[in-house]
């Protein structure tokens, strides 16, 4: 059964379209990553979902409900974290929760079980009367996912929860959200990270407003058009930003420490590649055939929207 659905969906502001008949669907206890680039309407849809927007056209429907005629259904079974969570910087923890299960209606029973919950699972315990204005970056994302979660919800939406957040957060932050799923809680949820979208168990890219890939992480790779050869050397990333590299290589780009290059073949290029780098005064460079990823899945699908975009234009 699926918990979350949106079917041809659009929006429009002045005429611009910010979804494109956007259609997926996320299954009961799953958690569903979007994926795309700043303006590709994941905060739109995510608004739309959380009944904080009206769409133009389409429908999106959360546990069975629809979001424009049962709005009040679905704000009561649902979590909402945008990316910017207006926590009170001048309350404490206990306070900022206090007051959410407050405003949700958590009874005062309940209340007192759930906060020593929250505060368990996120780790908040020790500070529980630190100011939240005080509190790490980390930290507060960790808060204001515990009041989001205040009132139980059974579908959370998130909205690239993790921004700016250090990396050892980031992966705090992804724990608890594991645990969560593995509790029966429906997620979807927008992630400029790649390794972040690979821990849902399926991913869409949104690009223009519009779905144009969706699967499971692992499927992504399958068909990808292209080899990869990876680079690596001291300093590749600097010392190869001038250069040309021969016709064989199709694209490039950095990935971390070394160079991903999309070629045809892997056999026949690779010498080419190792000729061209020592040529260039780099030699010792470590070139070997790697498996493609969802990143460059992802780079390889928007490369080929530009392409078509650009070939419409010049017909």
């Amino acid at each position: 059964m699926d918990a979350v659905t949106a079917d041809t969906l659009v929006k429009r502001y002045d005429g611009i379209e910010a979804l494109r008949g956007l259609t997926f669907a996320a299954g009961e206890g799953t958690m569903y990553g979007l994926i795309g680039p700043d303006g590709a309407g994941k905060s739109t849809f995510m608004r739309i979902a959380a009944c904080l927007l009206f769409q133009s056209s389409g429908t999106v429907s959360v546990k069975g409900f629809d979001t424009l005629r049962q709005c009040s259904e679905v704000k009561r079974i649902i979590g909402y974290m945008p990316q910017r969570f207006s926590l009170y910087p001048d309350l404490s923890v206990g306070e900022n929760l206090a007051f959410f299960a407050d405003l949700f209606g958590v009874g005062r029973r309940e209340r007192k079980q759930r906060i020593e919950e929250l505060l368990a699972f996120s780790r908040l315990g020790p500070f529980l009367k630190r100011r939240a204005g005080a509190l790490s970056g980390g930290m507060k994302q960790k808060l204001a996912l515990s009041c989001t979660l205040i009132h139980t919800p059974e579908v959370l939406f998130l909205d690239e929860p993790t921004t700016g957040v250090d990396p050892v957060s980031r992966r705090e932050f992804w724990a608890i959200l594991g645990n969560i799923k593995r509790g029966g809680t429906t997620i979807v949820v927008s992630t400029p990270y790649m390794d972040e979208a690979e821990r849902c168990d399926r991913v869409g890219f949104i690009l223009d407003g519009a779905l144009i890939r969706e699967g499971a992480p692992k499927d992504f790779p399958v068909g990808y058009r292209s080899r990869i050869i990876s680079v690596r050397a001291q300093d590749i990333v600097k010392r190869t930003r001038r250069l040309r590299f021969p016709d064989e290589v199709l694209s490039m780009r950095t990935f971390g420490d070394r160079l991903h290059l999309n070629v045809a073949d892997v056999e026949t290029v690779a010498p080419a590649i190792r000729e061209f780098l020592e040529r260039n005064g780099i030699v010792g460079a470590t070139i070997e055939p790697v498996n493609p990823s969802m990143e460059d899945v992802f780079v390889e699908d928007m490369a080929q929207r530009k392409e078509g975009i650009a070939g419409k234009g010049n017909q």
